[in-house]
């Protein structure tokens, strides 16, 4: 049941970092700890993704919950490899090629946007930072700057 999509992929996890509902956020990570082998934590829970492509990261990021996104932040750098971190948090796209610097530039998250931008900059060669976040281009070739603009 901990695991259990609705017909758009989401887990409770996803919609409760999406919604900013830490509270919740916060006793799924406790469940999942007491039920679920390290590897289903990983896969099922942080680098899930719903159909969408999007992860719990990508929601928090897009609708701006700071909060969610660092927490989410500190538990995949205890759980995760840096390569899983880099790939599947910092540098994934959604189906539309979005990352979440792009959605939230979109939605105005400028605290997000600074935080993201940190994190990248301490995990990231200066390539990828240049080429993912400032350079990257969605399905309809805007980069997260014409997504902040728009």
């Amino acid at each position: 049941m901990l695991l259990s999509t609705d017909n758009e992929g989401k887990t409770a996890w996803h919609w409760a970092a999406g919604e900013g509902k830490f509270d919740v956020v916060q006793k799924v990570w406790e469940w999942a700890n007491e039920n679920l082998t390290s590897e289903e934590i990983n896969n099922k829970l942080l680098l899930s993704t719903d159909n969408k492509r999007m992860t719990a990261w990508h929601w928090a990021a897009r609708w701006g919950n700071l909060d969610v996104l660092q927490k989410v932040w500190v538990w995949a750098n205890e759980n995760l490899r840096r390569e899983q971190i880099n790939n599947k948090l910092l540098l994934s796209t959604d189906n539309k090629r979005m990352t979440a610097w792009h959605w939230a530039a979109g939605e105005g998250n400028l605290d997000v946007l600074q935080k993201v931008w940190e994190w990248a900059n301490e995990n990231l060669t200066r390539e990828e930072v240049k080429n993912i976040l400032l350079l990257s281009t969605d399905n309809e070739g805007k980069t997260a700057w014409h997504c902040g603009a728009i």
